[in-house]
């Protein structure tokens, strides 16, 4: 298995873990007593809550001890809580537990887009870095934890749904152990640097004098950096935060979006057309349509779309290229939720809301996969940071947007719920490639750590 399956291995069990226990909420409710709403979203939702702040640890620390170590140790972490959401007794415990395990399952969100970034960009042009590590597999991981959760609660119960994703969680740790590499090429060549500082003698060559190009200053008595590591890689998430919020604000909308439609579609099939937890879940596999197939095409028409704008503008790129798709993406995302909630309301056949959920799926993740690229080709050395501090926002987004749907819905029914969700699209949707294509470079330009 080669690292960059691996890496996408580990991202890919936060989105399942995060959604697949949507299908059995209800099981939940039924084991704990619980009549609120509100609180049996949160048994979903509080998952992506800890996604908010994971990754702005998680993040720098890896651009400290590297990419693969803090992968790992991450992935151990969300592996024991996980496992231990199963034993889960009360509503609380089972809420801290879930928090506790996206802590670490979060962590690859933004580890795992800048590590396979290193690993396929190589010695490649700039314009065919970003676009190749299209997280295929990570997209998958949001429809395949319902259908598989919907199944598994119906023949077993919910605690097997987190059972289930530990034993395969802990077949991936196994072979990230044996296989998995580091990649960050300032803690690979501090580690070679090292390696020729001990092999020399130390009187005739002073320790500080073996340094590499990412090396900040050194004692020349001790070689320990003369100011703390930790509080330079941490403030970061802070700084590429500052540079990329209008960008992030978006996206943060869409993911809130995306996940009122994975905690609404039980709600929808179960409710609106009496189908079982195991068949109402299938419909998860019209999310993965949508989410797949466009971030798949989408790999392709980002470069060709930046080459395209680079030989228009004499030659010279820029991270702006990448964002044309949001466009289409915008408008694929409101036409999706309003086919979804006018269908729902109407009760008309099936395969209607399903298509819209398709083409939903389809826009956010055209204009999720475009941010994500922009983000990661305006800090390249720092993507980990930067991703992190975007990936913050868009948490708080998942966690909370769940939260109202059920009241949203209950007031206003399906059709209007997700009219709202199509006119706020338009509004924020519409301007945020114009920002950024007119601002973008003086936003950029405000950073220490973009990329010119």
């Amino acid at each position: 298995m080669t690292p960059r399956i691996l890496k996408t291995s580990f991202s890919f069990m936060g989105p399942v873990s995060s959604s697949m226990i949507a299908p059995a909420t209800g099981q939940v409710a039924s084991t704990f007593g619980i009549d609120n709403d509100v609180i049996n979203a949160l048994t979903t939702s509080i998952f992506v809550l800890a996604f908010a702040f994971g990754p702005l640890f998680v993040g720098p620390m890896s651009e400290l001890y590297g990419r693969s170590r803090v992968l790992q140790v991450a992935n151990l972490w969300y592996l024991a809580w996980n496992f231990g959401c199963g034993f889960a007794q009360t509503e609380s415990q089972l809420l801290v537990f879930r928090f506790l395990a996206g802590m670490g399952g979060g962590a690859p969100t933004s580890v795992r887009s800048a590590a396979v970034f290193l690993v396929i960009a190589g010695d490649q042009k700039r314009e065919e870095k970003p676009s190749r590590f299209t997280p295929w597999l990570r997209c998958w991981g949001l429809p395949v934890g319902p259908i598989t959760g919907a199944w598994i609660a119906e023949r077993s119960s919910w605690r097997w749904v987190f059972w289930s994703t530990s034993i395969a969680d802990a077949v991936i740790q196994i072979l990230g152990v044996f296989c998995l590499r580091e990649t960050y090429a300032p803690i690979l060549l501090e580690r070679k640097a090292e390696r020729i500082r001990r092999s020399m003698d130390a009187e005739k060559v002073p320790y500080g004098e073996i340094r590499t190009v990412f090396d900040r200053p050194r004692s020349l008595e001790t070689g320990i950096p003369s100011w703390p590591k930790h509080s330079f890689a941490l403030s970061h998430s802070f700084s590429a935060n500052q540079s990329s919020r209008y960008s992030a604000v978006y996206m943060a909308y869409l993911y809130g979006s995306l996940y009122i439609i994975l905690t609404t579609i039980p709600s929808i099939f179960q409710g609106v057309y009496q189908q079982s937890v195991g068949i109402a879940g299938l419909h998860y596999i019209a999310l993965g349509i949508g989410l797949v197939g466009a971030s798949c095409s989408n790999a392709s028409i980002l470069d060709k779309v930046y080459l395209y704008l680079k030989s228009k503008k004499g030659g010279v790129g820029k991270p702006e290229f990448r964002l044309p798709p949001m466009f289409p993406g915008t408008l694929l995302f409101m036409i999706g939720c309003l086919i979804l909630g006018w269908a729902a309301q109407a009760q008309a056949h099936w395969i209607v809301p399903d298509i819209g959920i398709v083409l939903a799926g389809a826009g956010i993740t055209l204009n999720i996969q475009s941010v994500h690229t922009y983000i990661v080709d305006c800090f390249t050395l720092h993507a980990a940071s930067a991703l992190a501090a975007a990936c913050c926002l868009r948490a708080l987004a998942g966690f909370g947007f769940p939260l109202f749907a059920p009241a949203m819905y209950s007031a206003l029914g399906f059709g209007k719920g997700d009219t709202i969700l199509a006119v706020a699209a338009f509004v924020l949707g519409c301007p945020a490639p114009w920002i950024l294509w007119r601002y973008g470079e003086r936003i950029r330009n405000s950073s220490r750590y973009a990329h010119p």
